[in-house]
């Protein structure tokens, strides 16, 4: 059986005091599945991906990436990792291609494998020939689609994304899933993309995770939620699991 590219058990945390932004999460991220991770502003999204990526330590509870204990082996975990967070944080004064050496030469990778492996990202992404304009000058798809070749530079087998659409239009949130959907088909990359917008969601080939007030209420493919809700439909499914009431000690959190 494949291990796991994400797996996370018992995830409890606390920012002080006894209530929990997260409470016993637990669920895993196959290799080659496109996982959504969805829930309402305030679900505590943010602070799992804070947690997945070692900027928090969790109060309690394990996160493996492929295998590696990201508390005990957090080198072997995150270098498997790419990460497309929330806030842009790509240098608005360089170029696309000053920002992906920049990120390259951090990991270690030389300069002229960087090379190779940026005209092969930006090619894939359709932004190659913007290879040399400043980030200031990208509107904010052509900004996403930097910072996802960044991400990949490394050549990642899982990739996390959070709220990656936020402020686009609806063409570029189209284009920017259908290729990170490609990269699961394509390249095996195991997906975890956290949203609060069901229409980004696959209902025939996505799995979903269900967050709502700190914990998770449903988990696996879009059509064993529904299932198990008794609903049609992902919006149906969403709608009833995130009008339960939370459990005594969970508070909201980003």
């Amino acid at each position: 059986m494949a291990i796991p590219a994400l797996e996370i058990e018992g995830l409890r945390h606390s920012y002080g005091g006894d209530r929990y932004a997260l409470e016993e999460v637990g669920f895993r991220v196959m290799p080659g599945a496109f996982t959504c991770l969805l829930g309402p502003n305030g679900a505590g999204k943010s602070t799992l991906f804070a947690l997945a990526t070692n900027l928090l330590r969790p109060t309690a509870g394990r996160i493996r990436i492929h295998g590696h204990d990201i508390a005990t082996a957090s080198g072997d975990a995150l270098a498997c990792m790419g990460v497309v967070f929330q806030q842009p944080t790509l240098d608005l004064d360089l170029t696309v291609t000053q920002n992906l050496h920049y990120f390259a030469a951090l990991h270690g990778i030389g300069r002229r494998e960087a090379q190779r492996r940026i005209e092969v990202e930006l090619t894939r992404l359709s932004l190659f020939e913007r290879r040399d304009e400043k980030v200031r000058a990208l509107n904010g798809g052509h900004r996403r689609r930097a910072e996802i070749a960044r991400a990949l530079l490394h050549r990642p087998t899982l990739l996390l994304l959070d709220e990656p659409t936020v402020g686009l239009d609806i063409p570029a949130r189209r284009k920017l899933i259908r290729h990170v959907h490609d990269l699961c088909t394509d390249d095996g990359i195991a997906v975890l993309w956290a949203t609060h917008l069901i229409d980004e969601i696959d209902p025939v080939t996505d799995h979903v995770v269900v967050l709502h007030r700190g914990r998770v209420r449903a988990s696996g493919p879009v059509s064993v939620v529904n299932a198990e809700a008794g609903c049609a439909t992902v919006a149906e499914s969403y709608d009833r699991l995130t009008a339960a009431r939370p459990a005594a000690g969970v508070e909201a959190a980003a």
